[in-house]
């Protein structure tokens, strides 16, 4: 199976490449052409035109697109609603069209943000989306569209996503930690912090149960599923359980202290979803996937980052 990877260059598209890998033959996309290291792979950049893309897909023919290319900058959105949509909406419209008529199927991953977070229980995939923000907006367009150009595919929606590489709240935490003596962190969101590595391992056990011997069945369960860590907490809970772990594993040289605030304490250009815990019964069922608790999840990064030390 000829695997495309759109994306490589991020946390998850960054755990995917080793995850996919035994699948098929890789091949891994990204902005500037290089993998993190340097070594050169294929270039895409989802805000470069339609015509761009198509060239790459005709060239590449893939068997498989795995898409991790995203615009996450939250934030940012909101002043660059037309990049935002251009990446995260109509770049996987055109992923669509050509995979459909071709009988490719697409692999996308969506987020919590396509609802408003005033729920009180898991949300499943049938709940009514309503983003609070652009970001949302154009991730929820993108999945529209997947599933309106009659590509088979599946639509990965997760929360929280971090990993021991990259931007993102656990290497915030420990920078911090090194920096202050009181971290102030908001304690009214509520989510179930996800590894990277969690998401590619079960996006390649997904696969391999799609396609035992190479090939997709005619009645493979294609479709939207929550894939995310077990459990919930707060940002204020992640980071009490993020820096005494690092403290055990050598990390950092001290615990700072960790005080509560509300969100509206914490100015953002974008609003955030307060509750985004997502049901992911459907997705363990459909693939007999097991997936770990947010704090069982969190000890096996911690113990990544001591070995990369």
């Amino acid at each position: 199976m000829r695997i495309l990877l759109l994306g490589a260059g991020g946390q998850v598209g960054f755990e995917l490449m080793r995850a996919l890998g035994p699948l098929g033959e890789l091949r891994a996309t990204t902005r500037d052409g290089l993998l993190p290291g340097g070594a050169p792979c294929l270039r895409a950049d989802l805000a470069d035109s339609d015509a761009t893309l198509i060239a790459l897909l005709d060239h590449d023919a893939p068997d498989l697109i795995v898409n991790a290319a995203a615009y996450t900058a939250v934030d940012r959105a909101e002043d660059e609603a037309a990049l935002a949509q251009r990446v995260n909406g109509a770049a996987v419209a055109a992923l669509g069209r050509w995979a459909a008529p071709r009988g490719v199927p697409v692999i996308h991953y969506s987020t919590d943000y396509v609802f408003d977070g005033h729920g009180t229980r898991p949300w499943r995939e049938d709940d009514a989306t309503a983003p609070l923000g652009v970001y949302g907006a154009s991730k929820l367009a993108g999945e529209q569209a997947l599933r309106a150009s009659g590509a088979a595919h599946l639509i990965l929606r997760t929360a929280w996503v971090y990993a021991a590489r990259g931007h993102n709240f656990l290497r915030t935490m420990l920078r911090l930690a090194a920096e202050r003596d009181v971290l102030r962190v908001v304690d009214d969101q509520i989510g179930a912090p996800t590894p990277a590595r969690l998401i590619a391992n079960a996006t390649a056990a997904i696969i391999a149960r799609l396609a035992p011997r190479g090939a997709f069945a005619g009645d493979a369960p294609w479709g939207l599923y929550h894939l995310s860590a077990g459990g919930h907490t707060s940002w204020h809970g992640f980071a009490r359980a993020i820096l005494p772990a690092a403290r055990r594993a050598g990390l950092i040289d001290r615990v700072p202290e960790v005080q509560a605030i509300a969100g509206a304490d914490y100015p953002a250009r974008a609003r955030r979803p307060a509750w985004s815990v997502l049901d992911c019964a459907r997705v363990q069922d459909t693939f007999a996937l097991r997936l770990p608790s947010w704090d069982t999840a969190l000890d096996a990064v911690i113990g990544e980052l001591a070995t990369m030390r």
